[in-house]
Order: structure tokens, then sequence, then C-alpha cells
């Protein structure tokens, strides 16, 4: 698929991760619906970062715990564009919970962020994708960015590792159900940023930065240009890429 002119939404855009593949896509030629729940002024400082490169980004607001809110956020965007081509789902709680100390809420927080958002979007996204008119060579793309977590035992992590498997899961499910109007793909990002609130001179970090085969860690923009990969290649559907230095080979940190 050529980006140029088409209509990518990704989720949690504003930010970290999510603003790296938002500016990949744009820096493509894509036209941005860049939703947001709470960084309003992040949102805003990107899509005007997106406007001096020539493109357009249109912010939307919505709280994606609410299928409701999703709804809407995907009838907005088709308000705004008309269409949608690319759907990245990027935005997620990164919650640290061991599993004897897990309460129903904290399954609730997780679970609704990481996995029933993707679900719900991907659902509104494939219903609007489908009103247009492609090739039978160009179909339109989904990518979910996952977690190693949802491949690797992660002591301390059984909700987020859940909810990242169920979307590997849902990510192989609608590849095969969506195909051949939409191909769905997923991304699993290793040490690429600390968690929020983590100095990246801390020993933890350090620790994840030595047991990496390449003995480094990532950075953002390695995401987003592996969207932008995944968006423009027509022939991958159901894969899981690791974006990791190799730290999938390894295990995760005790």
């Amino acid at each position: 698929m050529n980006l140029s002119g088409k209509v990518a939404l990704v989720t949690g855009g504003a930010h970290r991760v999510g603003k790296a593949i938002t500016l990949a896509l744009a820096q493509q030629g894509a036209q941005i619906v860049l939703h947001y729940g709470t960084s309003a002024q992040a949102a805003q400082d990107t899509a005007q970062e997106i406007e001096a490169l020539g493109g357009r980004a249109v912010p939307i607001q919505a709280d994606l715990r609410d299928p409701a809110q999703i709804e809407r956020l995907f009838q907005a965007a088709a308000k705004a564009f008309g269409r949608l081509d690319v759907l990245v789902n990027s935005a997620a709680n990164f919650k640290r919970q061991r599993l004897d100390a897990a309460q129903v809420s904290d399954w609730a927080d997780v679970m609704q962020a990481n996995l029933r958002a993707p679900f719900f979007c991907t659902q509104q996204a494939a219903r609007l994708m489908r009103q247009t008119d492609r090739p039978a060579d160009q179909p339109a793309a989904i990518i979910n960015i996952a977690d190693l977590s949802g491949i690797q035992a992660w002591p301390g992590y059984a909700l987020h590792g859940l909810s990242k498997a169920g979307l590997i899961h849902l990510t192989k499910t609608s590849a095969v159900e969506l195909a051949p109007d939409i191909r769905v793909n997923a991304i699993a990002p290793g040490a690429i940023l600390p968690p929020q609130g983590t100095d990246e001179n801390s020993a933890f970090w350090q620790n994840i930065r030595q047991r990496v085969p390449l003995r480094r860690t990532g950075h953002p923009d390695l995401i987003g240009q592996t969207v932008v990969f995944l968006a423009q290649n027509d022939y991958i559907t159901g894969a899981l890429i690791p974006v990791d230095g190799g730290e999938h080979l390894v295990g995760p940190v005790k």
C-alpha cells in the first residue's frame, strides 16, 4: 500500500511509542486520526508537528474503555476523512501487578484497555475500511502493538501478559476472518523505552540492556518504521514481529 493520501488512525498516538508511530506514518504521506485519552496538549503538539511536515492530523479524544466512545471515535474519523486505510492499536495500560495481589478492578483496568478496546476498535475499523473500494492486491491494514510479555512469562506482570497474549491471538483470528480485504499483524516491542517513572540510567534498565543479545536498547522510531513496513507490504498477514534486539530469545528478566 502506498500510504500517500491514505488515512491512518493511531490510538494513543500523542506520546511515547504512539507518537513515533504517528509521525512515521505522516512522513510517508498518510493523513492521521490522532486518538488520545487524556493527553490533549500532547495531541495538539503532535498534530502541529505533522502539519509542519505538510500533513494533516485530526486529534480526537475518546476513553477506549467505553465501547460507545470507541464507536464515536470511528464515526468522527469517517466524518473527518470519509475513509480509513490503516488502524494501529497502540494505546495500552502497562501495569505491574503480581498474581496474588491482583484485584477485580485491576483485571478490569488492564483487560479493558489492552484487549477489549483493540477488539472493538478492530471491529469498527473493519466496518469503515470495507466501505472503500480497493484493488484486490492492496488491502487495508490493522497493526496491533503487542508485547514480549504476551509470549513470555514475566513475573509481576500476569495481567499485562494475559492481555497481550490475547491481543496476539486476536491478531491471528482477525487476520483469518478479515482476509482478503484487510491484513492484520502485530509487533512485539522489546526494550524501547523504560516504563514511565523509570530512569534510563537505572540498574533495572541497564540490566535489560546487558541481557539483550544486541547489547543495547532500542528507540521508538524503530517501532514506527516497522509499522510503516507492515502497512506497506501487502502480502503479510497474521504475523508477529519482535522488535527487541533478540530479547525474545533469552527469556524474561527474573
